[in-house]
């Protein structure tokens, strides 16, 4: 794994550098995302804050996703995961937003197209939406890791690809 520390460190000089702001979903990674974010050089200056929606309920009382969506996608699903960004953008006003969830162990929805292990996240960029549906292998602890490192080269990749940031 890449040193993660550095990966945040030039994630959050790039969102710095553009003068935006960055908030967090978090329901598999419980909010270590928001957590690493708050220790970079930049934090003060970027950091909106995080939400940890560990549990269905949190995702629906918090932040307003239906139980329909829930019910018909499991809480671990890409539709979930983006409705989870649309409504944390519209909470904390951030020009970057981050939701994950995903499977770290099992007793979750996992199944024969969704093994433990499967991670999703969606990622906010103005008006840009990146989806991702990633399988990783490992501790729960190293599957979470995996997916923090996939989210913020996913964020880096963007900023570097866009010339409008």
């Amino acid at each position: 794994m890449a040193d993660l520390k550095e990966l945040i460190e030039e994630c959050g000089n790039l969102i710095a550098a553009a003068k935006l702001t960055v908030a967090f979903a978090e329901s598999a990674t419980a909010g270590i995302l928001a957590f690493e974010f708050s220790q970079s050089e930049h934090s003060g200056e970027i950091l909106r804050g995080g939400l940890v929606c560990y549990d269905a309920h949190i995702k629906e009382k918090i932040l307003g996703v239906p139980t329909t969506l829930i019910e018909t996608y499991t809480p671990e699903s890409a539709e979930v995961t983006k409705e989870m960004a649309i409504r944390l953008k519209k909470m904390m006003g951030a020009d970057v937003v981050v939701s994950v969830t995903g499977l770290t162990t099992s007793g979750g929805s996992e199944g024969p197209g969704k093994p433990v292990g499967t991670m999703f996240y969606c990622v906010l960029i103005g008006e840009r939406t990146i989806e991702r549906r990633e399988v990783f292998s490992g501790s729960a602890r190293e599957i979470v890791y995996h997916t923090i490192e996939d989210i913020v080269k996913t964020i880096i990749k963007s900023f570097k690809d866009s010339h409008e940031l």
